[in-house]
Order: C-alpha cells, then structure tokens, then sequence
C-alpha cells in the first residue's frame, strides 16, 4: 500500500507533495508502507498466529502437561525408591562424656559421630484395575490434547485470515472511494462549467458538491477502516510493531474447493469431532477405574538399612550394622462414606456429557459445513453478478454523463448511475471478501488447507 495514500491525499502545494513523496520513499526503505507498518504475506501471517496466539500457546501448554501426566501414569508401576544418610556429632567431643540437662546427668558416647544409611522401595502391586485404566484415561487426555492444539491453529488460522482480508478489503474500498471521489469532482466540475453557460441550473452544482463531499467521506471511512484492520492485524499475529497486508496481496477470486461431496466425510474426520471423540473415550476410561474402588488392594515395600558409630565424620563399609525387612499389606474398604458411590456417579455423569457433547460436535460440524458451504457458493455466484453489474453500471454512467453533456438527460439520472456504480464497486469488495472467509471457515472444520 505503498501509493495509496499518496493517491488520497491531494496536496495543496508542491511543497506538500515533495513531503509525502520523501516520507514515503523513506519508509519504503525501511521496508514499511507509508504508514509505518511491516507489510508481510498470508503464510507470514498465519505462521505467526500459530505461534503467537493466546489459545495456540495454552492448547500447547494444555499438550505439555497431558504428556507429562501420561507419563506419571506409566510411572505408577514402577516401584517408589529413596534413599536417606544421616550423620550426628555429639558435643562436646572431647573431655567430660557427661552432661546435665534438666537435672539428669546423660552418658555420652565414646565415639562423637553417629551414621545411619537406608533404601526404602514400596510398590502398589495391584489397585483394582485403576493403574490399567489412568493409562487408558491418560492416552485419551493426551490425544483429545493434540487434537484441541490443532483445532486451536486452525481457529487462529480462521482469525487471522479475516483479518488480513479486512486489511485488503479495507484497502480495495479505499481505491473504490477515490474513483468515487475522482467521478464526483470531474462531476462537479461540468456541473459548474453547464451552470456558468446557464444551461444548467445551480442546483445541479450543489447536488454535484454533495457528491464530491460524500466521496471525501468515503475515502475517510475507508481510511479509519484500514487503520482499524491494520491494528486488528497486529494483533491477530502478536506482532510488537504494526504489520499490514503485502502489496501483492488481492482480494481475488480463490481457487475452487475441491469435490465438495467430500467435504462431509472430511468434516467427520475433522479436529473438532476427533477432540470429542478423544474425551468420550477418557471418560469412559475414568468411569470403568471407579470400580477398582470396591476391590482390594495390595503394596509391597522393602527397607534395608545401616547404623554405626565412630570418631571421624565418614565411616567404613564394615563399620555398620544393618537391618531389613520386607513387608506385603492388603488393604479391602467395606465402607468408606458411600465416597465410592459419589466418585461413580461424577465419573458416569462425565461420561454421559461427554457423549452428548460429541453428538453435539457432530451435528454442530454438519451445520457449520452447511452454512458455510452455502455460503460460498452464494459468495462465489453473488461475484460473478457483480462483475456484470460493475460493468453495466459504468456503462451507464458514462452513457449518462454524454446525455446530461448535451442536454439529454438531468443530474439526478447522472448521480442515480453514479450511486449505482459506487454501490457495484463496494458489493463486488464485499463478495470477494465472503468468498474468502467461507473458504476459511470449511478449512477450520475440515482441519485442512484446500
């Protein structure tokens, strides 16, 4: 968008114009439009949305942490180890080996260092099935996680791709609202010259003035409309410093999707139904490990360990004594507070949700595909008319201005053509751009580029 503002602005003197000129050729070398934004392409932008977006970062997040719980549930069947050591100096070392506290006399030992080794190890070796089931619960979390990581690119893919296109459509209409300007002034212009001949009469200056004014509005609006898009933009790929559309970027026509009687059996396989389908078999996963609550129990543990006395702080192997043991527990809850009752029914009611929000996804997804397959194809049919209708319209308008030229025809037909014309110009912008965002739309839901 390097000569567009250049185009808007008309300068009131040469001076003015060398400015811009400069100001623009200075920022153009710093690779930034004239209004101090990084232009950068569609893939620029969608690669940093997906890097940068708030819910892109916490689904990655949210991945991390399933991947780390998948691998807790792995751990619980392998056995806990510690190890401890210990040493203790008693005081004084030297002279005296009594000492009086709280008027007893206590006897102290010859040697001053006191050691003490230990290895405890302790396993669950059976839980009612429940250690079976976490790791059936936390492969699902954790695939039901990378699904949702990749339904969350695509919904910044989605955000970001409006937005862009906002930038470009803000853009074109910026170019259509100067060729409405430029028609209302060249208007204006043979308004005034018929009025000074006298075979015009005043009024038609002042409708022609009107539309000159409406055209300084539109350009207007189209520039607080590209701003706004810029800054939406920014935002949208977490950019520090603005960003804008490339230059090279247009809103035309996007290549047809592919045979669109697949786009239902993609839209099944698609991310968002894989995600609920990842939390139903989660839940049902948590659901069966309630029932290792009514089942016993069993653990095993093993501690050995080592104790000794010296007089220097690091002691010889065969200065210690040891000890060990092993032991086995089983452990069969009668009744714990109908508590076992309470975590079944939670799990059930999860589960049961968790089927309905699936069901949900599914019809949700047929509808999305459905209004935005529609939605194309309106957008797609809605363009080609109004390629026809710009081409008729600025027909019209030029057939129009050659009869109120000699008479032919009054101003009112000239700026009805007009009106016409402006209006081709902004619904051809607007269908172009819904053309765009319902092929975004149905590569959200199908998980896919098309």
């Amino acid at each position: 968008m390097t000569g567009g503002p250049l185009q808007v602005a008309v300068p009131r003197s040469a001076w003015a114009a060398l400015l811009m000129i400069s100001l623009a050729s200075a920022a153009g070398a710093q690779g930034l439009d004239s209004t101090g934004a990084r232009p950068i392409t569609l893939e620029e932008a969608v690669a940093m949305a997906r890097t940068n977006a708030p819910r892109v970062i916490q689904a990655a997040g949210a991945r991390r942490v399933a991947q780390v719980s998948r691998r807790t549930a792995w751990g619980e069947l392998i056995p806990n180890l510690s190890v401890s050591a210990g040493a203790t100096r008693q005081l004084p070392s030297e002279g005296e080996r009594t000492r009086v506290e709280n008027g007893q006399i206590i006897l102290l030992p010859a040697q001053p260092w006191s050691h003490n080794i230990g290895l405890n190890a302790n396993i669950d070796v059976f839980t009612g099935f429940r250690q079976l089931f976490n790791l059936q619960e936390s492969g699902a979390r954790l695939r039901a996680a990378k699904i949702e990581e990749i339904v969350q690119r695509y919904a910044a893919t989605l955000a970001v791709k409006q937005s862009y296109f906002d930038v470009l459509a803000a853009r074109e209409s910026e170019v259509a609202a100067l060729a409405q300007l430029a028609q209302a002034q060249q208007q204006l212009d043979v308004a005034i010259g018929k009025v000074k001949a006298r075979s015009a009469t005043r009024s038609d200056s002042l409708r022609a003035e009107i539309q000159v004014r409406n055209g300084r509005l539109a350009v207007l609006d189209a520039r607080t409309a590209l701003e706004v898009a810029n800054a939406s933009l920014t935002r949208a790929v977490g950019s520090e410093t603005p960003v804008t559309a490339a230059t090279s970027e247009r809103l035309d026509v996007p290549e047809p999707l592919v045979d669109e009687t697949t786009l239902p059996a993609l839209a099944e396989q698609g991310p968002l139904i894989a995600s609920a389908e990842a939390d139903v078999e989660a839940a049902a996963a948590a659901r069966r490990g309630t029932w290792g609550n009514y089942m016993p129990t069993v653990s095993a543990s093993y501690q050995r360990g080592g104790s000794g006395v010296g007089n220097e702080f690091l002691l010889h192997e065969e200065d210690l004594s040891y000890s060990g043991s092993m032991r086995f527990s089983l452990n069969f809850p009668i009744f714990n507070q109908f508590q076992r009752e309470l975590a079944g029914t939670q799990a059930k009611v999860a589960e049961e949700n968790a089927q309905a929000n699936l069901r949900d996804a599914r019809l949700a997804v047929r509808e999305g595909l459905a209004t935005s397959v529609g939605g194309y194809r309106a957008a797609r049919e809605r363009e080609e008319s109004q390629v026809a209708t710009l081409e008729a319209a600025e027909e019209d308008l030029r057939v129009q201005r050659q009869r109120y030229t000699v008479g032919g025809s009054t101003l009112l037909d000239v700026l009805a053509s007009q009106s016409q014309l402006n209006q081709a110009r902004f619904d051809l912008i607007r269908a172009r751009y819904d053309l765009r965002i319902a092929r975004a739309q149905i590569e959200a839901l199908v998980g896919r580029d098309l």
